[in-house]
């Protein structure tokens, strides 16, 4: 993720590749010393590298792959809910307001403290509802954390 946010994409998919190979050798979805590593982990750094890189279509594209998969279930609540938070911000620069709306709304039915006490969630959140053209579900989350008048 580092690389990434210096702006070096080979050097992050280099990193990823070699997460990936790591992830590639888990036996079983279980995860006995709860580090949440994974598959599912490191198409989500795929995502967060495309987003980072400013690359939304792709990061959109890793997002829709990884709701998918059997195991975006057993990530905990809050990793996925954090991840819907940057998919909002993914579908917002790709120019998708309903799905950048629709986001949060879901992140907030599955873990709501990471959606109402972020700072980045609430940014985006008020972002998505002062655009004038908010989906139903983020305008309510908006009004209910205080970011509406």
């Amino acid at each position: 993720m580092a690389a990434a946010a210096c702006g070096e994409g080979h050097r992050a998919d280099d990193l990823i590749d070699s997460a990936a190979a790591l992830a590639s050798r888990r036996t079983s979805t279980q995860d006995t010393h709860h580090t949440a590593f994974g598959p599912i982990v490191v198409l989500l750094a795929r995502f967060l590298t495309a987003l980072n890189l400013g690359d939304a279509g792709e990061a959109v594209y890793r997002h829709e792959q990884a709701i998918r998969r059997d195991d975006w279930p057993l990530l905990p609540a809050e990793h996925r809910a954090a991840h819907l938070i940057d998919v909002a911000r993914a579908y917002l620069q790709a120019g998708d307001l309903p799905k950048a709306g629709h986001a949060p709304a879901d992140a907030d039915t599955i873990a709501p403290a990471e959606v109402r006490y972020r700072p980045a969630a609430r940014t985006l959140i008020a972002e998505i509802a002062h655009s004038g053209r908010a989906a139903a579900g983020v305008a309510r989350l908006a009004t209910l954390i205080g970011l509406t008048r």
